[in-house]
């Protein structure tokens, strides 16, 4: 089968990639900065296309949308949250992710392969809690492009489906997080191995469980 990560030079991402290598998939890794993988600015429509150029006609099984930033922990809603901090992190979060998925449309349908993307907890609607509003309005907006790409892809066999990876262990999450990212890695990669069009467009948890929207 053939992977390829956004955003795979650490944490859960590196983890995912070394798990399904180890397993015998053949992962392409991406990063922006990072030796042994192919360079990838998810944020730069041109980083991209060069991307799908590399990857030329080559079908693509599954492609994991991993990539993210959380730069707004910490912002205060009186003076915080400044325009500049919004645009990088949507063009990241959001934009990034459809942008790889347009581009590598051809390669994923080549093999009716799956879209696989990486929210958060934090991106549901239902369970909002205040605070961080970027990266949770990015990973809302991530939820609900989820939904969207599974309803027009269904009919040409792509499946889609959305995570939340656990509270990890990263830079992201922190070392007082909740889990390993080698745990929430195994977690995820039996649900991409789930995914199907028949359960296509669901927010899941990294452990299999219904996430609420």
């Amino acid at each position: 089968m053939h992977v390829l990560i956004t955003g795979a030079n650490r944490g859960i991402g590196a983890a995912m990639a070394d798990r399904m290598t180890a397993r015998g998939d053949d992962v392409t890794r991406t990063a922006r900065d990072a030796k042994d993988h192919l360079p990838l600015d998810v944020a730069d429509p041109s980083s991209v296309g060069r991307l799908a150029s590399e990857l030329g006609d080559r079908p693509l099984d599954l492609l994991v949308c991993n990539a993210g930033v959380f730069e707004d922990r910490g912002e205060t809603l009186g003076d915080g949250f400044p325009p500049d901090m919004w645009a990088r992190m949507f063009a990241i979060n959001v934009t990034g992710a459809f942008l790889c998925v347009q581009a590598l449309l051809p390669n994923l349908r080549a093999a009716k392969g799956k879209i696989a993307l990486i929210s958060s907890q934090l991106g549901s609607s239902e369970n909002a809690s205040g605070g961080s509003y970027i990266y949770r309005s990015s990973k809302a907006a991530m939820v609900n492009l989820g939904r969207n790409l599974a309803m027009d892809l269904q009919s040409d066999g792509i499946a889609v489906g959305i995570y939340h990876p656990g509270w990890v262990q990263t830079d992201m999450g922190g070392s007082g997080a909740a889990i390993s990212p080698e745990t929430s890695a195994k977690g995820l990669i039996d649900r991409f191995d789930a995914l199907s069009v028949a359960t296509t467009g669901r927010f899941e948890t990294y452990d299999g469980r219904a996430h609420p929207f």
